[in-house]
């Protein structure tokens, strides 16, 4: 096992061999971009799980049995339109229907915006999603990961993240602290299910654009966090749905992703189904629409013999 960082994280690391379930800080040494607040971060569990106010970002790492694990690991950055975190719904949930695949899952628990703990608001959640990609590479040995098998998925704003991190892996606003700080925050592939994509004023979701933005927000912040007119021929492989009635996230944010990323000669699958609205997580019980996990595992099976 690698030489890891601080006592805590030793610990958590050690009890996963017995739990199968590791919840590890992201910043050990002190989260950037923010300043001490009276704010505590909220749970409110009703219908689902929501989380508000992060504080303490962090992964909940969860791992198949090692007979049953391919190598594959996906982290999720759960929606919330950048106002909370629909944490089970659009997390804990698809973690456990990925075991069940033999995919490691990896819960992002990460900033929002709107916390007044944040300073420079937008740079937040990109910076937490690089740090999650470092720290499961970092781990990647420990954990049966194979480190260049490691997606990022998002559902609606989480997707806009998801996204973000595809297309700007490489813009940094921190100085390295540590190893992990040094290791490739590109992911390998995206799951990117009812995704905010653009910024721009034809088809975004103004929610999580103002929660993003605030009172920062420009014309030039606009088109940074469109992540369709930022695709190269080094965005990775990608695997879209998205329902063509969603009157919240318009199906255009993935049908113009789609098209930047066939320009650009980046493999991609894109689900539009006629019906389902948005939010609808795993879509258990929804008849026809519920499929799409079947479409995404078929669509990883392949992606593992491709990469």
């Amino acid at each position: 096992m690698k030489r890891l960082i601080g006592g805590f994280i030793f610990i958590l690391i050690i009890t996963s061999a017995y739990c199968q379930d590791i919840e590890l800080p992201l910043w050990p040494h002190g989260v950037p971009n923010s300043i001490e607040t009276d704010e505590h971060e909220i749970r409110e569990k009703g219908e689902i799980l929501v989380v508000r106010n992060v504080q303490e970002p962090s992964i909940s790492v969860y791992l198949p049995a090692k007979r049953h694990a391919t190598g594959q690991a996906v982290i999720i950055c759960p929606g919330g339109g950048y106002n909370v975190l629909a944490y089970d719904w659009e997390g804990v949930d698809v973690a456990r229907w990925l075991n069940s695949k033999g995919i490691a899952a990896i819960v992002l628990k990460y900033r929002l915006p709107v916390s007044a703990s944040v300073v420079v608001r937008h740079e937040a959640p990109l910076q937490d999603a690089q740090r999650a990609m470092r720290m499961v590479r970092f781990y990647a040995e420990d954990w049966n990961i194979n480190e260049n098998q490691i997606g990022i998925m998002g559902f609606s704003a989480g997707g806009h993240l998801a996204s973000t991190l595809g297309t700007k892996f490489d813009h940094n606003t921190l100085t390295p602290v540590d190893r992990i700080d040094s290791l490739n925050s590109r992911p390998d592939f995206m799951i990117l299910v009812y995704p905010v994509i653009s910024f721009r004023e034809e088809f975004t979701h103004a929610g999580s654009r103002k929660a993003l933005l605030g009172d920062q927000d420009s014309p030039g912040l606009r088109d940074f966090y469109s992540g369709e007119l930022h695709t190269s021929a080094q965005t990775p492989p990608s695997f879209l749905v998205h329902s063509g009635d969603d009157a919240g996230v318009p199906v255009e944010n993935s049908i113009y992703f789609y098209q930047a990323l066939k320009k650009n000669g980046v493999k991609a699958e894109m689900h539009i189904y006629p019906e389902g609205g948005h939010g609808y997580s795993l879509a258990i019980g929804r008849g026809h629409l519920q499929k799409w996990t079947d479409r995404l595992y078929d669509w990883l099976n392949y992606l593992h013999q491709a990469l």
